[in-house]
């Protein structure tokens, strides 16, 4: 089985068997049809991923690698902030009649901050890092910034990215306030490993430990059967991941410079409704 499959199943258990439930309180989220969406949840899940062995997607169901791809160079490569640079629908919901999430996710990573050697986005000021100063503590983004919070269409979610190198390989933390386990859990971990191996590459660094923090990790009460459903899947070995390497600047790849090989999973028809 792939080790994702292990981590998902196992963090779903603990969600459905010992979770707590919020079917008492106001919640924000709603259906489309209006009605409360509630959640059972589980308090800071940290599962940890070594990329060195295997790329950690799941097989119980099919997650869409390249649309992965196309949204984490959305918001890393092109710092984007509309939907019209980005090839799905994930983000309609949250978008305006131009198009715009406001000052959200791509946007915070492109704005300049100023360093004592330089002016650089959060982005370049980690591949500057990576290349030239490899024992930094310091590389991190953050982009959730309370003063822009008011003009963002929907709050980050995943919020920050910690690199760190050990030796000859890089590891990565990301920390997310919220997770929308049945949704969203693996997509955010394969985008990160994703790009975990991108910096890595292109800094001249093998892939190490990616760790994924989640404050709030929560089902939501419609999709509690088709998670306990899908968790009865066959399992399958992790699939292979490659990348062209031909490429060494982070902003020259595009999303078929990625693919999997021999990515077996089943097929998962139980639609998903996203609350908003």
């Amino acid at each position: 089985m792939s080790y994702a499959d292990k981590i998902f199943v196992e963090n779903m258990q603990q969600i459905l068997e010992k979770g707590y439930t919020d079917e008492h309180l106001d919640v924000r989220p709603r259906w489309l049809d209006g009605t409360p969406a509630h959640t059972k949840k589980a308090f800071c899940l940290v599962n940890r991923y070594d990329l060195s062995k295997e790329f950690p997607i799941i097989t119980l169901r099919r997650t869409a690698f390249k649309s992965c791809v196309d949204e984490l160079l959305w918001i890393w490569q092109k710092k984007s902030n509309n939907i019209h640079e980005l090839n799905s629908h994930i983000w309609d919901s949250w978008a305006d009649e131009t198009g715009s999430i406001g000052k959200a996710y791509g946007y915070q990573l492109g704005v300049k901050h100023k360093y004592k050697d330089g002016e650089f986005d959060q982005v370049d000021r980690i591949l500057k890092d990576l290349k030239e100063n490899q024992g930094s503590r310091r590389m991190l983004t953050n982009i959730f910034v309370h003063q822009d919070l008011h003009e963002m269409g929907l709050y980050p979610c995943a919020y920050s990215m910690t690199f760190n190198v050990t030796g000859n390989k890089l590891n990565a933390i990301l920390n997310q306030r919220s997770n929308d386990m049945a949704v969203a859990n693996n997509w955010n971990v394969v985008q990160y490993a994703v790009l975990t191996h991108i910096f890595a590459h292109v800094s001249g660094l093998e892939v190490g430990e990616f760790v994924h923090v989640i404050a709030d990790a929560h089902i939501y009460d419609r999709h509690i059967p088709a998670v306990e459903k899908m968790m009865q899947n066959p399992q399958y070995p992790a699939p292979k991941f490659v990348m062209n390497k031909e490429k060494t600047d982070f902003y020259d790849f595009c999303v078929d410079d990625f693919k999997l090989e021999d990515y077996q999973f089943t097929p998962f028809v139980d639609k998903l409704e996203v609350a908003v």
